[in-house]
C-alpha cells in the first residue's frame, strides 16, 4: 500500500484532484488543506510514502518551514511541491531532495521570481475559494498576450507595474486594467484573452499529480 498526502484545495479543488490521483487498492490518496506551519510534524504520524504540497499558507499562519520538510524526507519520504507554496519551497530544497515540477516551480528556479508575494492569494477560509489574482498568474497571460499581439511589451510592463504596486489581496485582472492606460479596444480584446487563458497555478497542480502518477508506476511501487 502506497500512501500520499496532497496539501491542494486552493489551486486545484479536491474533486478535481481525485479525477487525475484516485486511490484505488494499492494507494491510500490523502487530500488535505494547503499546509501552514507544523501540519507536517503532525501529518508524518500516518507514516505516508509519498507528500505533494501545492497550496500553503502565507500570512494567515506561519508558512511550512523549510526544517519541517527535510525532516520529512530524512524519514524517507519522497516530497513533491509545485504550483504555490509547493513550487517555492521545491525552488529552495530541490538540491536537498525536493522535487519541483511545472512553470512556477521554474520560474523560481531559474531566479525569474524571489518572492512568496508572486504566487500569494487571498482566499476563504472555509471555502478555500480564491478572492484575488496571483502576480505569477498574471504576468503569465500578460506574457502570452504580448506573443498573440493582443498588447504590446511597453503595455505589459505597465500592467505588471500596476500588479507589484497593488498589495496581493487586491490584485485582480478589473483592478488592473482600470488603472491602466489602455485603450477601450485594447482593453476589450485582453479580457476576451484572459476568458480563455489556462490558470497556470492549476495546471502545474495537474501537472503534479500526473507526476506523481507516473513516479509510482516507474519507480514499481504498486
Amino acid at each position: 500500500m502506497v500512501k500520499i498526502i496532497i496539501y491542494t484545495g486552493l489551486s486545484l479543488p479536491f474533486d478535481e484532484a481525485r479525477e487525475i490521483l484516485d486511490s484505488h487498492d494499492d494507494v491510500e490518496v490523502i487530500y488535505r488543506k494547503p499546509i501552514k506551519r507544523g501540519d507536517l510534524g503532525h501529518d508524518i504520524k500516518e507514516n505516508p510514502d509519498i507528500i505533494g504540497i501545492i497550496d500553503g499558507v502565507f500570512h494567515q499562519n506561519s508558512a511550512v518551514g523549510h526544517r519541517e520538510i527535510i525532516n520529512v524526507m530524512k524519514k524517507g519520504v519522497k516530497v513533491f511541491g509545485a504550483s504555490s507554496m509547493g513550487a517555492l519551497r521545491a525552488s529552495e530544497l530541490d538540491i536537498l531532495g525536493m522535487t519541483g515540477v511545472g512553470y512556477c516551480y521554474n520560474q523560481y528556479a531559474s531566479g525569474a521570481v524571489d518572492s512568496d508575494d508572486d504566487v500569494a492569494v487571498m482566499l476563504d477560509s472555509e471555502t478555500l475559494e480564491a478572492l484575488s489574482v496571483p502576480l505569477i498568474s498574471m504576468n503569465y497571460v500578460f506574457t502570452n498576450a504580448v506573443s498573440e499581439n493582443i498588447i504590446t511589451e511597453d503595455e505589459k510592463d505597465e500592467l505588471i507595474q500596476i500588479t507589484k504596486s497593488t498589495f496581493y489581496p487586491k490584485r485582480n485582472y478589473a483592478q488592473t486594467l482600470g488603472e491602466s492606460s489602455l485603450d477601450d479596444d485594447t482593453k476589450g480584446n485582453l479580457i476576451d484573452f484572459i476568458r480563455t487563458s489556462d490558470d497556470i497555478k492549476k495546471e502545474d497542480a495537474k501537472e503534479l499529480l500526473e507526476y506523481i502518477k507516473k513516479y509510482i508506476e516507474s519507480e514499481n511501487l504498486i
